[in-house]
């Protein structure tokens, strides 16, 4: 393949506005490697402490009993997430399922259910009821759903404490992402003000934080500041790239288990769930979580930066603090983000040939563009960028195994924006 056709052709003007991105980056990538330097010392701290071994990577099959290594890793969250308890499993099949059973786990028929920033993320609506996407949601089950709305695109304190008195709500769920809403990402600390809020109006409340995207973008999590659960996917932030599937639970060790018993069902809980070789993945991604997190955090920032330069608006701006890994970025119209995506997924290392084309995927409300060349697939730690295909048309752009290859398929998408 010759220079003219090759996927990786950048312009000199791209080239030249990328290292001018990165030489202003210089502070807030010091940043981002302290925060690395100091997660991976916990989580190295964390492995020591408890001992790990070779044995722990042999897998189980059948009924999973006895796997010795899957049970260390539970206590190697818990370690690392200051909680009780905690469950890794690969039977759950994303973030959303995890989340559901810790739901179902803390509820029960006449509780309610109080959502603390507005709506949850959109695959999520069927399972609370907000949405018709199917029987067995928690409004099937008798649960009750509410969401204190934003206040000037932040979360309402006043109006969640007023929401939480109900001595009916059991369970209140605050997302740590933005999802596809445009108020900004919560911070740790944010998230320790929205529990003491609950904790001082409602004490018997569960508080239980989606906290997808945010594993490791700070150096602590929000079971260091008050919830009772934190649930994510291992294959965004935790799983370093190398999970190949799974979620993790981590908290109050009553709710864990509740969780446990949705997973399975009542009497089998945790017992059961082979891992059919895989736990050398899970503790080896764990391992490389706070590095690649990091890679993802700078690959955000420096698509800040460079978007910036070319006129375009992005939330966070890129001089900001980091409290997950996504970056949007305000694209104004359909062919824009069709472009970007584009460019993404020619920067990928698989399926780099592939045109991303809008189409309606389960769990949302509209058609829904994604560049995701990844190894594992829907990995948002590895370089992605979806869409969905309405105003205000914006993108937004996760991950990067490495910051490199991540800055690689920035320029990229930048080519593809630039091009008559």
């Amino acid at each position: 393949m010759d220079d003219m056709e090759s996927p990786l052709r950048i312009s000199e003007r791209v080239r030249a506005l990328a290292a001018q991105a990165e030489r202003e980056l210089e502070g807030e990538f010091a940043r981002i490697g302290a925060i690395a330097q100091a997660n991976s010392q916990r989580v190295l701290a964390a492995f020591q402490k408890h001992r790990v071994a070779e044995g722990y990577f042999a897998g189980t099959t059948g009924y999973g009993y006895d796997d010795l290594g899957r049970d260390k890793l539970d206590e190697i969250y818990a370690d690392l997430f200051g909680a009780e308890d905690a469950l890794v499993r690969i039977q759950f099949v994303n973030g959303t399922h995890a989340i559901a059973c810790a739901l179902f786990g803390a509820l029960k028929a006449g509780d309610v259910l109080v959502s603390a920033v507005g709506a949850p993320y959109d695959t999520l609506l069927g399972v609370v009821g907000a949405a018709d996407k199917g029987h067995g949601s928690l409004k099937d089950y008798g649960v009750e759903y509410r969401q204190v709305e934003l206040k000037d695109n932040a979360p309402d304190k006043e109006g969640l404490a007023r929401a939480v008195r109900d001595p009916r709500v059991k369970a209140v769920l605050i997302q740590r992402s933005r999802g596809y809403a445009t108020r900004a990402s919560l911070s740790v600390d944010e998230i320790g003000e929205l529990c003491a809020i609950v904790r001082k109006n409602n004490p018997n409340a569960a508080i239980l934080v989606d906290n997808c995207y945010g594993e490791f973008v700070e150096e602590q999590e929000p079971t260091h500041v008050g919830a009772d659960l934190a649930v994510g996917s291992l294959i965004k932030n935790p799983g370093g790239g190398l999970a190949p599937t799974g979620a993790y639970i981590a908290g109050r060790r009553d709710l864990v288990e509740g969780a446990a018993m949705r997973l399975t069902c009542p009497g089998i809980g945790r017992e059961c769930g082979s891992t059919l070789g895989n736990n050398r993945l899970l503790y080896q991604g764990l391992f490389l979580a706070p590095h690649t997190v990091s890679q993802a955090v700078k690959t955000a920032v420096f698509a800040a930066r460079l978007m910036e330069l070319l006129g375009y608006e992005t939330d966070p701006r890129s001089d900001a603090a980091r409290h997950d890994i996504i970056q949007m970025i305000h694209l104004g119209g359909p062919e824009a983000v069709r472009r970007f995506c584009k460019g993404i997924q020619s920067g990928a290392p698989v399926d780099s040939y592939v045109t991303p084309e809008p189409w309606v995927m389960p769990g949302y409300d509209c058609p829904v563009i994604m560049a995701a060349g990844a190894f594992i697939q829907g990995a948002s730690i590895e370089l992605s960028a979806d869409a969905p295909m309405r105003e205000p048309y914006t993108v937004y752009l996760q991950g990067g195994l490495t910051y490199e290859s991540g800055k690689t398929g920035v320029m990229l998408a930048a080519e593809e924006l630039l091009r008559e």
